[in-house]
């Protein structure tokens, strides 16, 4: 497995050729338990993987993570907020998800473009589609294969963190009820390359559904690539 930021800049109209997957969903819904999962498995089957997150999965990606989920007294406006995530995706693209779609890897990501809509477009009230039409301009308008969405109430999913809440983590019951409901909206709009799955299970049980998903997508690109 290679780990994010090891991987060198390719132009941004090359042609990817490997898979793109992504985890998306409220915070503590168990998105990062089901990325080790994954890398895991496809690892297992032989796979050049790139585990990478948003926001902080580029260079310095951590240098603004730490700007925008800092509960410091001057928080970023919503504005600067939606323009610094999309600034760290437009970086983490260019020099680390691009590069090895390229060589062929499968890039698994926990949270990508859907995160700012839901978060910025709707939870901060900036607007869904100019939020989106933002980081579609940021990322050459670069989409995941598979987007699978982990949904849990925000009661719940707040009950499990094991940290000190994070700025966002932070914020009101209603702001996170309309951050679910935003990920449902858009896996609704795109069934095709959407996966909505009840994160209220055993993580062996939702791994087994995401294995499902992803193994003919595997299957498509190793036939494309011959």
């Amino acid at each position: 497995m290679t780990q994010a930021g090891q991987v060198q800049p390719v132009p941004q109209d090359e042609v990817e050729g490997g898979l793109f997957v992504v985890f998306e969903g409220g915070d503590g819904v168990g998105k990062s338990t089901q990325v080790d999962l994954l890398v895991t498995w496809l690892t297992e089957q032989g796979c050049d993987v790139v585990r990478t997150h948003e926001p902080g999965g580029s260079p310095w990606g951590p240098d603004i993570r730490r700007l925008l989920l800092s509960t410091s007294e001057h928080p970023p406006s919503p504005r600067a907020e939606a323009l610094l995530y999309a600034a760290e995706r437009a970086e983490h693209v260019h020099a680390v998800v691009r590069p090895a779609l390229a060589r062929g890897a499968v890039v698994v990501s926990d949270r990508y473009l859907d995160s700012s809509v839901a978060y910025q477009g709707v939870g901060r009230g900036l607007g869904a589609q100019r939020v989106e039409d933002l980081s579609r301009w940021a990322t050459n308008d670069l989409r995941p294969d598979l987007v699978v969405v982990l949904d849990l109430g925000p009661e719940p999913a707040l009950r499990r963190s094991e940290h000190p809440a994070d700025r966002l983590e932070s914020e009101p019951l209603a702001f996170h009820e309309s951050v679910r409901q935003a990920f449902l909206d858009l896996a609704d709009r795109d069934r095709d390359r959407y996966l909505v799955l009840d994160a209220d299970r055993p993580p062996e049980h939702v791994h087994a559904d995401v294995r499902a998903a992803v193994q003919p997508l595997l299957a498509r690109t190793s036939r494309d690539s011959t």
